[in-house]
């Protein structure tokens, strides 16, 4: 197995397999009317897009049967038409990741504290500052929380298999979004999700079960989205198994940029450049290199890695070594190996020194370890001490042993499969022709790297024309930094605007 989908399978994504498709559990009844749902209201102003505005919040739970929903809303408070305003529903990943990463790093009119994209803060206090890069002057935003995650709970008594799984969460989501709008009155209100890594995977499945049918819902739900926003996309849970050059060919322009991030290739490159070189390598002999497999010529076979090892800063011989074919995990070890350290596969930007390093490859990665500390404690204050909640819970940013690692994916409770979830995405552009995609990554992203979602997205029927690709100077959350947030948010001002 591939080191890199063993990293995956402990965190945003999981490992492909060969297991044919069941049928996956009926969906959950209507909701339940008999408990109250509770509600932490607040409210606020903030000057965001260069305008200052009011903006009512709420954290606000949503019973289904077996399931406490929590997800938090930014209203703007001084628009009078509120039917043409959008609304932007977004969450994060994992399968078990709360939505603390995209809130606090992109969304809310307020974020986590820490603006340089390779040295954050690491010890507390933790804190977060005003974030005029918010959409909520052009959209209101609901922030949800899957269940077992945030304060998201699979109540006693239920069982988790009702909700731990692909169909099972993305038609648990669907009826928040749905209650949502109802409980808001904004059933006639232009609808967007935006997702982050796993959180794509959801938004595919979402966007296919909510114009209804037969065989989707048993009914025609026309529950039609404007558009979907895919951050770090892991649409793809087929590529990886031994003897898959895809992983090899599409990580290479996140590779390239890397090298040139840490000086490691010729003076004067860009991310852009160096992107742009290595995909003219894959077409100019790499594909065909790696195609040949044993039965490539050995003089051949020295040229590419030599060709190889000027574009990613890796040794030739470390190159040939590993057969021409350098993983993310490998890389990350070898590139700054000559200086005792170790780059982030979820943010390449990210070093930490090569000894001392530990086993497990989500606390251990340079990025994770670093970034996440400060936001899980600056979560922590704000939700109480500005959104007002009083939960007796614990938040839970990521439960990995009770959600990921019990997820079912149509197959059994934590039994992998490899399915492309790219097509339920090009099901649902079918559909709604009016429908739009935006899809931004990270350069520095190893772990759904550039290349997969320019790959993926051209294999599945998706029509491009509807489709826009942005890339960023950042890694798998690609809002970290200021200069990628401040570019992110252009370009989805720009979508949700209508404007590309």
């Amino acid at each position: 197995m591939h080191i890199d989908r063993a990293i995956a399978a402990l965190a945003l994504l999981l490992t492909a397999g060969t297991v044919q498709a069941q049928t996956p559990p009926s969906p959950p009844p209507p909701p339940q009317t008999t408990a109250e749902p509770r509600i932490f209201r607040s409210e606020g102003q903030a000057e965001i897009g260069g305008t200052r505005l009011r903006y009512a919040a709420a954290v606000e739970e949503f019973l289904l049967p077996g399931a406490s929903i929590f997800a938090t809303s930014y209203v703007r408070g001084d628009v009078k038409d509120v039917s043409t305003r959008p609304v932007i529903f977004a969450f994060n990943g994992g399968p078990g990741s709360a939505s603390i990463w995209l809130h606090l790093g992109l969304m809310a009119p307020r974020r986590v504290d820490f603006d340089d994209p390779a040295n954050p803060r690491t010890v507390p206090p933790f804190g977060t500052v005003a974030n005029p890069d918010s959409p909520l002057d052009m959209a209101d935003i609901v922030l949800i929380d899957p269940p077992g995650t945030g304060y998201s709970r699979v109540l006693p008594g239920a069982k988790v298999e009702q909700y731990y799984g692909v169909e099972q969460d993305a038609k648990a989501m669907v009826e928040v979004v749905r209650q949502w709008l109802r409980r808001h009155g904004r059933a006639n209100s232009p609808r967007y999700l935006v997702s982050e890594s796993y959180g794509t995977i959801r938004a595919a499945v979402m966007a296919r079960l909510m114009a209804g049918g037969p065989t989707q819902t048993g009914g025609m739900d026309g529950l039609a989205l404007n558009g979907v926003v895919l951050l770090g996309q892991a649409l793809d849970m087929a590529r990886g198994a031994e003897g898959d050059d895809r992983p090899y060919l599409n990580i290479l322009p996140s590779l390239a940029a890397t090298a040139c991030h840490f000086g490691k290739v010729a003076a004067g490159c860009t991310a852009e450049g160096q992107g742009d070189a290595a995909r003219r390598f894959i077409e100019g002999g790499y594909l065909a290199a790696l195609h040949a497999g044993s039965r490539l010529p050995a003089d051949r076979k020295a040229a590419v890695a030599r060709e190889l090892s000027a574009l990613i800063g890796i040794a030739e011989k470390d190159i040939l070594a590993a057969d021409l074919r350098i993983s993310g995990a490998a890389f990350a070890r070898l590139l700054l190996a000559d200086r005792g350290q170790r780059v982030g596969m979820y943010d390449a930007r990210f070093v930490l020194p090569s000894l001392g390093a530990g086993s497990d490859p989500v606390a251990d990665d340079p990025a994770m370890g670093q970034y996440v500390p400060g936001f899980v404690a600056a979560f922590g204050d704000y939700a109480t001490k500005t959104l007002k909640v009083t939960l007796d819970l614990p938040y839970e940013p990521i439960a990995f042993r009770e959600v990921n690692g019990r997820w079912d994916y149509g197959f059994g409770p934590g039994v992998p499969v490899g399915r492309n979830y790219g097509t339920d995405l090009a099901a649902a552009m079918s559909r709604n022709p009016a429908m739009r995609l935006m899809v931004g990554t990270g350069w520095y992203d190893l772990v759904t790297p550039i290349g997969s979602a320019e790959y993926t997205l051209a294999h599945v029927g998706v029509p491009l024309s509807a489709t826009r690709f942005h890339a960023y100077p950042s890694g798998h959350m690609p809002y970290v930094g200021a200069e990628a947030r401040a570019a992110l948010i252009r370009d989805l001002r720009a979508f949700v605007g209508g404007r590309e």
